[in-house]
């Protein structure tokens, strides 16, 4: 088969999903023609996934939240507006995007998590089928358990955010922490985590270190902070910030990595713990690796990562970088065998829904 896929920019995690799935789908022989990704003015899209797709990419405006401002989480309702906004150049998109689909001919477009893709298949008449691939799909799902302190309002735009991306999807398949049914009436289908292949095969140890990933640059005085009021503390950050170096040197403890998946990977494999502002897909590698996680959400959706993945035993969440509590909790942290072994069974999960079904 013959797949075009359509990329949420923000963050990191659907461009790892996606790169997972290629490397699926390619080792089964089927192919990815084309790759569309959303674009970011405040962030670049990472060298590592022009180089592990190895199609052609192709880049469009996409809706996304505004930058926090300063140790805050993001104002869902400013970026909302925001994007309403920009709705003549978000139409000139969806027009972009139903012209690749129809020219690349391809068997199926997946969807991870762009609102633009769902918008284009609710417009038009496309043949080729709507294939929705997130965690955010479990959002629909009937036994997901919400945290109880968001705005109910919030979580409802989260939720109609998460089926517009959805909308005329032959299937929605939801990737998720721990194995749960199915549910037909919004035809969810559950699929483990997908993490990708250098994460189940790279060697695991314990360092003295603090590994972190920062989604929102505004957290680096923070962070900055606290190593100066706790020296002797070693600390590796990544972010993916616009024209910064390869390294930021701030001292012999601490440093900041411009995004790169090798020296993500090594550092998380060989760090004492994580932190993080809870984006899923690296919540679940810290959590595949044995790795206990600080959790600081810079949004709803993230709130909502956060709390699953602590009900999972992944670690702590907070409403900053604490990374003292973060080094207490590992004390008292234990890896979830049952997790590791649900994400080694996602290549038969993904083979069975998009090819077998």
């Amino acid at each position: 088969m013959k797949f075009l896929f359509i990329v949420q920019g923000e963050g990191r995690g659907h461009l790892t999903q996606a790169i997972s799935l290629k490397d699926i789908l390619t080792k089964n022989g089927h192919e990815v023609s084309a790759v569309m990704v959303g674009k970011n003015k405040q962030r670049e899209l990472p060298d590592f996934f022009i180089k592990k797709m190895d199609s052609s990419v192709y880049r469009f405006e996409s809706p996304n939240f505004l930058p926090s401002p300063k140790q805050k989480r993001a104002n869902v309702w400013k970026s909302g507006a925001y994007n309403i906004m920009r709705l003549p150049v978000y139409f000139k998109s969806i027009l972009y995007i139903k012209k690749q689909i129809k020219e690349h001919q391809v068997d199926a477009v997946i969807n991870f998590y762009d609102m633009l893709a769902g918008i284009t298949y609710f417009l038009f008449r496309i043949k080729p089928p709507h294939i929705s691939i997130s965690h955010q799909n479990m959002f629909l799902h009937p036994e997901y358990v919400f945290p109880s302190n968001e705005s109910s309002a919030e979580l409802s735009m989260l939720k109609l955010y998460t089926y517009i991306t959805s909308l005329n999807a032959k299937k929605r398949i939801a990737l998720a922490m721990k194995k749960t049914e199915n549910y037909s009436e919004k035809n969810i289908h559950i699929v483990p985590p997908l993490l990708r292949k250098e994460v189940l095969e790279i060697p695991i140890t314990k360092g003295d270190y603090l590994h972190g990933y920062m989604l929102n640059s505004s957290y680096a005085d923070q962070i900055i902070e606290f190593q100066q009021s706790h020296p002797g503390i070693y600390m590796r950050f990544f972010w993916d910030k616009k024209g910064v170096k390869d390294v930021e040197v701030i001292n012999e403890y601490l440093s900041f990595y411009k995004l790169n998946d090798i020296l993500f990977l090594e550092s998380m494999a060989g760090c004492k713990a994580y932190a993080t502002t809870a984006g899923f897909e690296s919540v679940c590698e810290a959590m595949y690796m044995g790795k206990p996680v600080l959790m600081v959400p810079s949004h709803i959706e993230q709130a909502c990562n956060g709390h699953e993945a602590f009900l999972a035993g992944a670690g702590i969440v907070s409403e900053d970088f604490d990374l003292e509590a973060l080094i207490a909790s590992a004390k008292e942290y234990k890896e979830n065998l049952e997790f590791q072994s649900w994400v080694k069974q996602a290549e038969s999960y993904f083979i069975n829904e998009l090819i077998n079904d």
